[in-house]
């Protein structure tokens, strides 16, 4: 069973395939809270502040419960997509969350993936790469793209919570394409704490592709961290990437 939070058509507005028309679909549930990076909603519940990810309504099930909903059928989840599909159209399609790999042993997952890849139809799981994967039982998700979006110290998790290294291995040795990307701040940048903790994160890694992303849950938070973060690519021969549906929209749902 899978809990379903929302589906909707827009354009990918991080990473390697940024700018592409896409669909999303966004899953419920997360093993990670990610205060650190005091993105604020208000609880439909209470009226209360709500303090961590840009997406929390996937993660805080108490104050967002109306909109998570049980899903066991990959009959539904393609429905979801295809309603969404424009004609003449194919876009890539999405899978996030929330943490999207804790239903990745879901029947309905598995089935929802080999209907679309039968129909050429690239898709990404965007994970934040903590959940150990068997690739020879679920031999379906070597021709998913990975974005892995390892969290870093500012996110407020610790260590041994946010980063598992065999689960990062497996992954970037299996799927036939991946990439890093990364959330950061000036602050965090000038402590050096970047730096060192991306080297740490993909020591095992063979050439990996790493995009770094300026931290903000809007396009004044963005504009501050950008030129740092922008600098701190250059340095590093990483690729900048720019957060586009922040940019645009301020993190509006379904953007």
């Amino acid at each position: 069973m899978i809990y379903f939070v929302e589906s909707f058509y827009s354009f990918q507005g991080e990473g390697k395939y940024a700018g592409y028309p896409s669909v999303f679909l966004r899953f419920g549930g997360c093993n990670l809270e990610c205060k650190g990076f005091l993105s604020k909603s208000i609880s439909p519940k209470d009226k209360s502040i709500l303090i961590g990810c840009d997406s929390i309504r996937a993660v805080n099930r108490e104050h967002f419960s109306h909109l998570w909903e049980k899903i066991d059928s990959s009959k539904l989840l393609i429905e979801k997509i295809e309603d969404l599909i424009p004609k003449n159209c194919k876009p890539d399609i999405v899978i996030t969350g929330g943490e999207p790999l804790l239903y990745y042993k879901e029947t309905a997952l598995i089935e929802t993936l080999k209907y679309f890849l039968n129909k050429k139809y690239r898709i990404t799981i965007e994970t934040n790469a903590t959940i150990f994967i068997d690739f020879e039982k679920y031999p379906i998700y070597k021709d998913i793209v990975f974005a892995l979006s390892v969290k870093l110290s500012n996110s407020k998790e610790p260590y041994q919570k946010r980063v598992n290294k065999k689960a990062i291995e497996s992954i970037t040795k299996n799927v036939k394409d991946y990439f890093f990307k990364f959330v950061l701040d000036e602050e965090f940048i000038k402590s050096k704490k970047a730096e060192k903790e991306i080297k740490d994160i993909i020591i095992n890694c063979n050439n990996p592709t790493i995009f770094c992303m300026p931290l903000g849950s809007c396009a004044k938070e963005i504009e501050k961290n950008a030129p740092m973060v922008a600098e701190f690519c250059i340095k590093n021969c990483y690729c900048y990437m720019d957060r586009l549906h922040i940019r645009l929209w301020n993190n509006k749902e379904k953007r």
